[in-house]
């Protein structure tokens, strides 16, 4: 049977959670200076004028670069779990690790020789 009262402390955590930033906002709305002028309205608030247009055209490479930095930074939060464990899990665990790490040095050639981390 499905009973309500059970999820009591859910609702009360999921009430509140949603009120608190709800409730910032308002907040932060309400004291806030409001204060528009040119100077505000401005593509840059360090003093300098800017020069050109605020829109400017990256090389694909440089987001090729972040897209391998991150691919290698998830699989050592993939492999931190693998190595505090293995005493537990046995070896079929670190072959499957062996394979994960493969599969990610093979896509790390292939971007070496495709010039995926060549800064310049």
């Amino acid at each position: 049977m499905f009973l309500l009262y059970e999820y009591d402390i859910f609702w009360a955590f999921l009430i509140i959670s949603s009120l608190i930033p709800i409730l910032v906002f308002f907040i932060s709305g309400v004291l806030a200076p409001i204060s528009k002028g040119p100077e505000k309205l401005s593509s840059y608030e360090s003093g300098i004028e800017p020069i050109g247009d605020a829109w400017l055209q990256f090389r694909i490479r440089y987001y090729m670069f972040a897209l391998v930095f991150v691919v290698f930074d998830v699989e050592t939060v993939f492999l931190y779990p693998w190595a505090m464990s293995f005493d537990v899990l046995g070896v079929s665990v670190f072959v499957e690790a062996f394979i994960f790490v493969l599969i990610l040095i093979v896509g790390l050639v292939y971007a070496w020789r495709k010039g995926a981390l060549e800064w310049s």
